[in-house]
């Protein structure tokens, strides 16, 4: 099956002189199930829809859009994979130079904010045809909402790029319903009631709704912002949620319930599309993202951990996804037929590898639950934590002809793990490559409950574990941990805790995330409004980049560059009395681990996620 068209030319090629649906991305054309716009808009192709992709146009002018004519149907617009901000601009708001999503690497191949950029060029070019956003930009801004580039609450992102409807979520559900809908003969502005849709209306809806504080409100007071957050927040259970509408002026944005999630057949048969698995050929250069994830699997989809700073609960949802282990083997011995394929699987997994086949024992109990997360302060005991399927799909993918290795570089959540023994043994003893990444973010109690990760105490028990079965099995492995800097109710001092126990455990990192406000967030509400959204709770927020900055050298004491900031950390702080402790020679600790370089991506990419 070729590519899908990406101009007229191809377009004619496959004796199309018109097409249903167009999709516009901020990321190049990369035929891999891995992204997004490529997956829904084969998916769409599977019903007979025919589908056509411009990638990266240039926003300066209408004529780019213009490239495959006017769709029958709709424009589907994304901004990629990430949100055009976050891919643009570090946490200290300095343009970032490069991007993995385009060819070579390059910046500047989509604009800021690039889903009401790329609308208002379509209104432009193509003033009567409907346009549909959706992608993780339009997903994680579908409410009003804090923006961190403006220091301000901004309105929904479906009144301010003028788009006719938006969907959030995954998308495939949704999507397929709008489209077959207007094929039978329905105006998008009478389809209102879609799940994992937002419209705007100049009324209420009949339905039983909740009512969000307005945007003019939210806007003004920042304890309105959490609580429209936390109502929000708690209607993502796609079984039991309401709609929910949110004033905005005269207009109100009414947004469905979460789409139902896929059955594993639906999981299977999205997956078994016949993708190209490759960048499309008219490039040149090589894609960094395409390079990450190419001999990579993806298993399932949802996470149940619930982590504050993550957007997947707002996204993908908390319900496990899994795909069948028939499904799983089928894509690895297509993989291993490539011509490019060495051998090496580089992950078998989803947002957190450890949660393939597991889902809520008690169905009455999942389509009432409200629990932002299944395992933390503690483990549901509606949760059925077996780890018997995912040992079985590691153990048998292991088996497959042409493969010599298998890496499992998607998140683990190592709290889960200790109900889990046989993940945990084939993990350590097949699956890791010499350095397993995880990421306890913080070890200061109070600092990790705000995250909603699990504390110090059971990070060094995973640790201790780790090292045991490690050394029993004669492996050289490393755990390389990642942290975060500059959380909302993280203070100095507890960086300073934190970079004492990094050195009593014999652990070192040479980057450090510093905080980054992302839509979406549980922590991002944090941030911009002082409280915990769920609890109520007022925090400590650093907001200056002089404590940031201490907050983030605190963590990189061995290295020689950081001692000015730390010696200025440890005045600020009257603790100057630990300055042999962290900057004395040698390590100092006993410990086994050895320094690491561990680069911190600029955002998620299926290859590059962390352990949880």
């Amino acid at each position: 099956m070729p590519f899908l068209p990406t101009t007229l030319h191809e377009m004619r090629q496959r004796g199309w002189s018109e097409l249903d649906v167009i999709f516009v991305s901020g990321d190049a054309y990369i035929d891999h199930p891995a992204f997004g716009v490529p997956l829904l808009a084969r998916w769409l192709e599977s019903f007979g829809f025919r589908i056509g992709i411009i990638p990266q146009p240039d926003w300066r002018s209408k004529e780019p859009f213009m490239a495959l004519g006017r769709p029958r149907l709709f424009f589907g617009v994304s901004a990629g994979a990430m949100d055009s901000m976050v891919a643009h601009y570090t946490p200290a708001r300095k343009l970032r130079h490069d991007d993995a999503y385009t060819p070579g690497n390059r910046h500047g191949a989509r604009p800021n904010r690039a889903t009401t950029v790329y609308t208002s060029r379509l209104k432009e070019a193509f003033k009567e045809v409907p346009v549909i956003i959706g992608g993780l930009e339009a997903s994680l801004r579908r409410f009003a909402h804090y923006d961190f580039w403006e220091d301000k609450v901004r309105r929904s992102i479906l009144l301010d790029s003028k788009a006719d409807l938006l969907v959030y979520g995954m998308g495939e559900r949704a999507l397929l319903e709008v489209a077959q809908r207007m094929k039978a003969g329905e105006s998008l502005s009478g389809i209102r009631d879609v799940r994992g849709t937002a419209v705007i209306s100049a009324r209420p809806d009949d339905r039983d709704c909740r009512e969000l504080p307005s945007y003019e409100t939210v806007s003004a007071s920042k304890a309105s912002f959490a609580e429209a957050f936390r109502l929000a927040y708690l209607e993502q259970n796609p079984f039991s949620a309401r709609t929910l509408l949110q004033p905005h002026g005269n207009r109100l944005l009414l947004c469905n319930p979460p789409a139902l999630p896929l059955s594993q057949a639906e999981m299977d048969a999205l997956y078994a599309l016949p993708f190209e698995k490759s960048p499309h050929p008219s490039y040149r250069e090589q894609i960094p993202a395409w390079e990450q994830i190419k001999s990579s699997i993806t298993s399932h989809r949802g996470c149940f951990g619930g982590c504050a700073f993550c957007a997947i609960t707002m996204h993908q949802g908390k319900t496990i996804q899994s795909r069948s282990q028939a499904s799983i083997l089928s894509e690895i011995d297509a993989l291993t037929r490539r011509s490019w394929f060495r051998g090496s699987i580089s992950d078998i997994g989803g947002p957190t590898a450890n949660m393939y086949g597991l889902s809520c024992g008690k169905r009455d109990a999942q389509e009432n639950c409200r629990r932002e997360s299944c395992i933390f302060p503690k483990i549901c005991p509606n949760l059925q934590t077996s780890d018997k399927a995912a040992v079985a799909l590691l153990q048998a993918a292991r088996k497959r002809e042409g493969v010599k290795h298998i890496a499992v570089s998607s998140g683990v959540r190592y709290d889960l793990l200790e109900l889990q023994p046989g993940y945990f043994r084939e993990l350590v003893g097949h699956h890791v490559s010499g350095l397993l990444k995880i990421a306890p973010e913080h070890l200061a109690e109070h600092v990790t409950n705000l995250m909603r990760k699990p504390g110090r105490k059971s990070f060094e028990k995973f640790l201790l574990r780790f090292r045991e079965e490690s050394g029993r099995l004669g492996k050289r492995q490393t755990i390389v941990p990642y942290l975060i800097s500059g959380h909302p109710g993280c203070s100095l001092a507890d960086m300073l805790e934190l970079a004492l126990a990094l050195k009593k455990l014999g652990l070192k990192v040479e980057q450090v995330q510093d905080f980054t406000p992302t839509p979406g967030t549980i922590s991002s509400c944090m941030f911009h409004s002082g409280i915990d959204p769920l609890t109520g709770t007022a925090l400590y927020v650093a907001r200056s980049d002089r404590e940031k900055g201490l907050q983030k050298a605190l963590l990189l004491w061995h290295l020689p560059t950081e001692r000015a900031k730390i010696i200025e950390a440890l005045k600020v702080l009257g603790r100057l009395d630990e300055l042999e402790k962290l900057l004395g020679r040698g390590d100092g600790n006993g410990g086994t681990d050895r320094p690491i370089r561990p680069g911190r991506p600029a955002g998620p990419m299926k290859g590059t996620k962390k352990a949880r």
